[in-house]
């Protein structure tokens, strides 16, 4: 159509027919005449995966350290976020870029909208864990606190990163300990039924088999671990394998 004032005229109509087939997508159904929008990503042949133009080891270079993900997982009240800031603390001393994704944050923004049903908690996994690995892969060392109850959904995270990218930090916490400590009263609500679906009471938690790091409550002797020791534990683990050093 070379005449303007007729392309002009017809804006209107285009504009209307374009906003009827969104909706239509929206609402669920396929958009017609083989139209489709951005919204019908399954039928899209538009879509493709960008690799970046900078590789995660120039950006890794630049940090002097391993991008990676540090996966804290145990039962609510085993202390994940609390070891979680401590280590990001001390990272920062060795002047390590880091980010703290923590589950009770994440849930007042990204997952907002998801419950604690079991595919709610499959997306809230699926979706940090994403998170986790674009942060990653660009060089940051990637401290995730979350519960995380089942295996499956921990073991496809993995399945996301690059081998030596995941690393499993289990807080292996006896349960008695975590309801001792009972910082937000859940474990007191879930005994008294006030509060269903609690993971460790009545909700599974599926302990990982092989994680890289085991994180334990006690000393020796009995007595509690403090948070600064349970931190230079995973502090020594990343140095000793070459994390806290630029790739070679």
């Amino acid at each position: 159509m070379s005449n303007p004032a007729a392309l002009l005229r017809t804006l209107p109509t285009l504009a209307s027919r374009a906003a009827r087939t969104t909706m239509t997508v929206l609402n669920g159904g396929a958009p017609q005449c083989g139209v489709y929008t951005a919204y019908d990503v399954d039928k899209s042949t538009n879509i493709r995966w960008h690799e970046g133009g900078v590789a995660s080891t120039v950006k890794e270079n630049l940090l002097q350290q391993k991008g990676c993900v540090l996966w804290f997982t145990g039962l609510s009240g085993s202390g994940k976020s609390t070891v979680a800031f401590t280590l990001e603390h001390a990272l920062a001393e060795q002047g390590k870029l880091t980010t703290v994704l923590d589950g009770d944050n994440i849930r007042h923004g990204l997952n907002s909208n998801l419950g604690f049903s079991a595919q709610d908690r499959a997306e809230n996994i699926r979706r940090i864990g994403e998170v986790s690995k674009l942060f990653a892969d660009t060089g940051l060392i990637t401290i995730v606190s979350f519960i995380s109850p089942y295996r499956a959904d921990r073991q496809k995270v993995r399945e996301r990163l690059k081998p030596d990218q995941f690393l499993e930090v289990f807080m292996k916490v006896p349960i008695d300990i975590c309801e001792t400590r009972d910082p937000k009263g859940l474990y007191k609500k879930a005994r008294a039924g006030q509060l269903k679906g609690f993971t460790g009471v009545d909700d599974p938690y599926e302990e990982p088999l092989n994680a890289e790091l085991v994180i334990t409550a006690t000393n020796p002797d009995g007595t509690l671990r403090r948070p600064e020791d349970q931190a230079a534990e995973i502090l020594s683990y990343l140095q000793t394998k070459g994390y806290l050093q630029a790739p070679k």
